[in-house]
């Protein structure tokens, strides 16, 4: 194509060396990688990315783990992708169906192991709001609401969280409503990943970082001030199983388009 247009192109290194990651290659995996083994991992509502990363732990990874989804899928099998995460679709092949009140129920238990749940807005202390952008009584934005968070993030064992932008509108140094607190340990955007301790007080720190960015670069999109881990470094590459289930998961780019630089 190139060799038909009447003037030479001369793109940028940054865009014609080989790069490991695109911003929706790292969520997705970086997301997938916060499962472990034996785990049950529960995927919530809005949460198409964190859908298709329990999807890729299945055919990227050799470990077993338990995957139910908020369509009241368990070890679903679905023929192909749905666009929502709240798609009959996604049950496609599951042995059980779980009803809304069983989610609940089993991670006020202790059940759950891992929970992805979303995000406006996020502190350091990985506290969210979903409900309202400005003050409450007068928003800029009314949010659709918690949902499950208030009842998932503090009894859940692990909650991670993602956003598809990193930006200090939505990491923030103050929430504008606190929706829910609690058992918070990831947050993944397409330049970083942030770990905590589920525990009071505990702040973020970056543990990782897309080799496409350095720590400076972050610090100066991230409306709340973190530091660095012991031994944070970026991100390890991309392996050739997540890259093969990533690309079965998506052959037409259609979920990679959603994610913008």
């Amino acid at each position: 194509m190139a060799s038909d247009l009447p003037y030479e192109l001369n793109p940028h290194p940054r865009y014609t060396a080989a790069m490991n990651w695109t911003p929706f290659s790292f969520i997705v995996v970086n997301l997938a990688r916060q499962i472990r083994a034996g785990e049950i991992t529960f995927s919530g509502v809005n949460s198409t990315l964190p859908m298709i990363a329990c999807m890729l732990a299945k055919r990227a990874y050799t470990f077993d783990f338990t995957y139910i989804n908020v369509a009241g899928g368990v070890e679903p099998q679905p023929v192909t992708v749905p666009l929502s995460s709240s798609d009959p679709a996604i049950v496609t092949g599951s042995p059980a169906i779980f009803a809304n009140q069983d989610f609940y129920d089993l991670c006020a238990r202790g059940g759950l192991d891992l929970v992805y749940l979303g995000c406006a807005q996020i502190d350091a202390e990985g506290r969210t709001n979903v409900s309202a952008i400005g003050s409450w009584e007068n928003p800029k934005v009314r949010l659709p609401g918690g949902g499950g968070a208030a009842v998932m993030l503090p009894t859940a064992k692990r909650v991670v969280t993602w956003r598809t932008d990193h930006t200090p509108r939505a990491l923030v140094d103050q929430l504008d409503f606190v929706t829910a607190s609690g058992n918070m340990t990831a947050l993944i955007t397409p330049l970083a990943v942030f770990e905590r301790e589920p525990r009071d007080g505990a702040r973020f720190q970056l543990q990782c970082w897309n080799e496409a960015s350095t720590p400076d670069e972050i610090a100066a999109q991230t409306g709340f001030a973190f530091s660095i881990a012991a031994g944070a470094k970026p991100a390890s590459p991309i392996t050739a199983g997540e890259r093969q289930a990533l690309e079965a998961l998506d052959p037409q780019g259609r979920f990679a388009a959603t994610v913008r630089a």
